[in-house]
């Protein structure tokens, strides 16, 4: 067995020190809906990027339409920074629903039901750890940042996340004094459809970065090799389908998807599932009030299919100009 190399700094780190005793996480880890996605290598330029980002603004925000590996991501850098260890990350997901309770602290039922009590969130939690423990890292990990009324879920901690304010004491709700470490690192992804990206935009285009992460077919292409995808004509007439939509999207930006869609695409089969379960609604949803788009759209899934002669199958930069 590998040795597990533990670094107390992930301000220190090199990405080659973050490699190792990490693969048997693949399936337990929280940041993808596929149980056997791959891991994340050290030498990934994305892991670099997040990294270096991370130590210069305290967070990172992951944009892009459904499917480009967001969440896969996220949470694959949150597992290199917290070295396995669960109780230095958490992962939720903000819904309409959630609120200031929920994430930094308010009053919740008692378990025998004999009234409420106060009760930390699941942010204030990994602060308090952090905290006590300033020389090792803690992340969090936020999917649909998008979703919540951010402002009302952060409270007065959305100024102090902020890095330049890392450390400063400001008082809770509830009287007590808190302040937000270093130490703690914030990973956030969200679809830029959203109806409420302008208001996370406002709030954190100058606390965090933010990374775009469009569709890729660069990225399919490498998917379906991986996969073991032998049937060559189709998976190059998928290649071109798949640039045709999202040039679209440029036009009509709910069109866009991404390649993860694809994640357990083995065989023409399987990839006929996809369009049968998923994608042709999408399509449907789309392009509503575009009919011709959406008939173009749906033959030419058709017609990857077709058992005649190869059809050449347009670039991107064919379909970007079509």
């Amino acid at each position: 067995m590998a040795e597990v190399i533990l670094v107390k700094d992930v301000r220190e780190l090199s990405a080659d020190d973050l490699d190792i005793g990490y693969a048997h996480r693949a399936q337990a880890s929280h940041g993808s809906s596929a149980p056997d996605a791959p891991v994340l290598h050290s030498d990934d330029p994305r892991l670099k990027t997040i990294l270096r980002l991370l130590r210069r603004f305290g967070g990172v925000i992951l944009s892009g339409p459904p499917g480009t590996s967001k969440s896969w991501l996220a949470g694959q850098v949150a597992d290199k920074i917290a070295e396995g260890h669960d109780d230095r990350r958490a992962d939720i997901q903000f819904h309409a629903s959630y609120q200031f309770e929920d994430f930094i602290e308010g009053y919740r039922p008692k378990k025998d039901a004999s009234g409420f009590e106060p009760r930390d969130g699941v942010f204030l939690r990994l602060v308090r750890k952090a905290n006590k423990h300033p020389d090792t890292d803690y992340v969090i990990v936020i999917d649909e940042l998008s979703r919540a009324d951010v402002g009302r879920v952060f409270g007065e901690a959305l100024t102090y996340i902020e890095r330049s304010k890392r450390g400063q004491t400001f008082v809770l709700p509830s009287g007590e004094q808190c302040s937000i470490p270093l130490n703690l690192y914030l990973i956030a992804t969200m679809n830029p459809l959203d109806r409420g990206v302008d208001e996370v935009d406002a709030a954190f285009e100058r606390r965090f970065a933010k990374i775009d992460m469009p569709p890729s077919r660069e990225l399919l292409e490498e998917l379906l090799d991986r996969n073991g995808f032998l049937n060559e004509t189709v998976q190059r007439r998928l290649l071109g389908w798949f640039s045709k939509i999202n040039a679209r999207s440029t036009q009509t930006p709910a069109a866009a998807i991404g390649h993860a869609y694809f994640a357990d695409v083995v065989d023409p089969e399987t990839l006929q599932e996809v369009w049968d379960y998923q994608l042709k609604h999408h399509v449907d949803r789309a392009f509503k009030y575009e009919p011709d788009t959406r008939t173009e759209l749906i033959n030419g899934w058709a017609d990857i299919f077709t058992a005649s002669t190869d059809q050449d199958v347009p670039t991107p930069d064919e379909t970007a100009s079509g």
